[in-house]
């Protein structure tokens, strides 16, 4: 299935459902590759990983999947960024400039509350 959104770049995102004993390849057309276990556990060659876990994988490199249990799994990736991202907390810009002042917006209130959910605050990680 091919989604109406348009996207700036190539890139995949894949739900799939694997039965005991399956295998999956992965095709390699997409630089950057990652996998993400719902459900079950699943093997890449030498590592095992089970939910809440994301694999990813070396640009270019032969992947297949196997079920070690009924499992289901996401599949995304596409084409790099055009550049480096700096990572805090759920801030992600290519400026660390912005993500200072993002730490600072947070922490004196200057984001929009979530709509249904006006009164919880999470404080950022020190």
């Amino acid at each position: 299935m091919t989604s109406p959104v348009e996207t700036l770049s190539p890139l995949f995102y894949v739900e799939a459902r694997m039965s005991a004993g399956s295998t999956l390849s992965i095709p390699n057309e997409h630089e950057e590759r990652a996998l993400y276990v719902v459900e079950g556990a699943v093997g890449c060659g030498t590592e095992r990983t089970e939910p809440g876990r994301m694999l990813v994988f070396v640009p270019g490199a032969s992947v297949i999947l196997r079920a070690d249990s009924p499992a289901r799994v996401v599949l995304l990736g596409g084409a790099p960024l055009d550049g480096t991202r700096h990572i805090y907390w759920n801030f992600v810009s290519s400026s660390r400039e912005r993500i200072e002042k993002a730490k600072r917006d947070w922490k004196e209130g200057r984001f929009p509350k979530v709509p249904g959910d006006d009164v919880e605050f999470v404080p950022i990680p020190d």
